[in-house]
């Protein structure tokens, strides 16, 4: 497993909603991969769910962008996750998801955008999503199931998850 900056995303990501209370204009915003395994589902119950739990205190919404999965209200509720806050758009071709996600983070309207990608993000996809997520002061994840060889190279963004329990 590869966590390389992961103190440094989880202090700035907990911070986020304490300082969002205070003052708006001290929120940059950041995108995360997060490479997953179907079997360790720990990672994403320990580090990721308690990220969208501290952001879903925030007054903005949280946007699941899913290629074929439909969140299921049960597991949202018990997830701990505000049901009310949370917006999916299911269907979502792999070939749209870096579009939609910069347009959605450019708003400000939501807190975290979640995205499904087969790929790594290319330098010009990862400046895009940086800009736009800095722009809205959101925090952008895009999920990625691992493939064979992966855990050799490095993400763009330092962090690096692995898990299945993405819903």
């Amino acid at each position: 497993m590869y966590l390389s900056g992961y103190e440094k995303h989880v202090v700035r990501t907990q911070s986020l909603s304490q300082d969002r209370a205070s003052s708006s204009d001290d929120i940059r915003g950041m995108i995360s991969e997060v490479v997953y395994r179907e079997d360790q589902p720990w990672v994403t119950q320990m580090v990721l769910l308690p990220l969208l739990q501290q952001l879903g205190k925030q007054s903005r919404w949280q946007l699941w962008l899913t290629p074929q999965q439909k969140l299921s209200r049960a597991w949202v509720e018990t997830a701990g996750l505000p049901l009310t806050k949370v917006m999916q758009v299911s269907q979502m071709a792999p070939e749209f998801t870096v579009e939609t996600m910069a347009r959605a983070l450019r708003t400000g309207n939501y807190s975290v955008v979640i995205g499904w990608l087969p790929h790594e993000l290319s330098r010009e996809e990862q400046q895009l999503l940086t800009e736009a997520a800095e722009m809205g002061s959101a925090i952008g994840f895009i999920m990625r199931p691992m493939q064979s060889g992966s855990l050799t190279q490095r993400p763009l963004s330092g962090l690096k998850i692995h898990s299945s329990l993405y819903h």
